[in-house]
């Protein structure tokens, strides 16, 4: 959230408690093709930097205070100027970011390999949110997402909120300050608005309303399973999973990555992100596995920096490469839907090779089954 509220991160970070790393991610039946991902604040830009560099296995993002792909551009701390007066507003706005450089950045980085093909996204579901009190993401930037968007989306398929009263957070109808003018810790805001549930069913269409969600079903797994040194790039230890147990049975689900924004790192506001934003019960009641990665904050010695509210990297602080395939918050977040997809993906290569053979005229072998394949 707003940098001018983040300085007592560095006075609390000695203060607040060292999480221990969870067990290891598991592996479900996923369908490949309802894999999406959302987040707000520095999760917005993330999720929006996600689904554009990994065009080709994301079907749809929702993006709620965020900005338009590499808004803050290179040359990191010299671009913190860029970040805090276009990307967003800290002390002064003069914004807002030109789209073009989006648009340009994003064909120069396909152009390369350095991300999949914007075309990938022509026929994604996005949702787009701005409250019209948001002073900290200013409506023009998000002005700005939206005509990135139509330059790679069909426009159908585009749904953008921007009516709603609401400051700076993440928005429901039953959690959080019941004030929704206001930006302060949780950064949640109870503005009798669904944020959650209207996201999910912009992304996968219609779907059953939500019920209440199983306790057993919410699990910490360890993040250093897919990034060595997790701290120093700023992530956390451990991170969070929400599995209905129909997808633990091996029924066939759909995946959702929700990225939570600066200052709702769990050191920082404990469970309530993942607990009581409104994912949790639209996933119980439609077979959506919802991962929650976590960020964690990062200081040096006595300094604020280069990240002290525990946002996502979406100016470079981690290196110059934060917003391409290999910047190494997007590869680790990838390496998790990996690992969550492979009894699919083994499923997948197990078909093509069996489709493969019977082409060829050989005979398949009979086996016993086995798990991530339905024989």
């Amino acid at each position: 959230m707003r940098y001018g509220l983040l300085w007592v991160v560095v006075f609390s970070y000695g203060l607040v408690p060292t999480l221990e790393a969870g067990d290891s991610l598991g592996s479900y039946t996923i369908d490949l093709d309802g894999i999406t991902v959302s987040g707000v604040s520095s999760g917005g830009y993330m999720a929006q930097q996600f689904h554009v560099a990994h065009s080709e296995l994301v079907r749809g993002a929702a993006i709620l205070a965020g900005g338009p792909y590499y808004c803050a551009g290179k040359g990191y701390p010299f671009n913190l100027w860029k970040t805090l007066s276009k990307c967003m507003k800290m002390f002064f706005f003069w914004g807002p970011p030109n789209v073009e450089s989006s648009i340009e950045a994003t064909r120069l980085a396909a152009a390369r390999g350095a991300i999949d093909n914007p075309e990938n996204m022509n026929t994604d579901k996005v949702y787009l949110f701005s409250g019209t009190l948001d002073d900290n993401v200013p409506q023009p930037i998000m002005d700005t997402l939206y005509a990135y968007y139509q330059e790679f989306v069909d426009a159908e398929n585009i749904v953008y909120v921007n009516n709603i009263p609401a400051a700076h957070a993440m928005i429901t109808d039953d959690f959080g300050n019941t004030a929704c003018h206001l930006m302060a810790e949780p950064y949640i805001n109870d503005c009798n608005y669904d944020a959650a549930g209207e996201l999910l069913q912009q992304l996968y269409g219609p779907l059953n309303p939500p019920i209440e969600w199983k306790a057993d079903s919410l699990l910490t797994f360890n993040q250093s399973d897919f990034v060595d040194d997790p701290e120093a790039h700023s992530l956390n230890v451990v991170g969070h999973i929400y599995v209905p147990q129909s997808c633990v049975e091996g029924v066939n689900c759909r995946l959702h990555v929700a990225f939570h924004g600066c200052l709702q790192y769990e050191e920082s506001i404990g469970d309530v992100f993942y607990t009581r934003t409104g994912y949790n019960e639209w996933a119980e009641a439609n077979n959506i596995i919802v991962l929650y990665p976590q960020t964690t904050a990062r200081t040096y010695l006595l300094l604020p920096w280069p990240n002290p509210a525990g946002c996502w990297d979406w100016w470079g602080y981690t290196n110059s490469d934060f917003h391409l395939q290999n910047g190494v918050q997007i590869a680790a977040v990838k390496a998790m839907i990996d690992r969550l997809t492979r009894e699919r993906s083994d499923q997948s290569k197990w078909t093509g090779i069996r489709g493969i053979m019977l082409r060829s005229g050989f005979k398949t072998l009979q086996v016993s089954a086995r798990p991530g394949i339905n024989r």
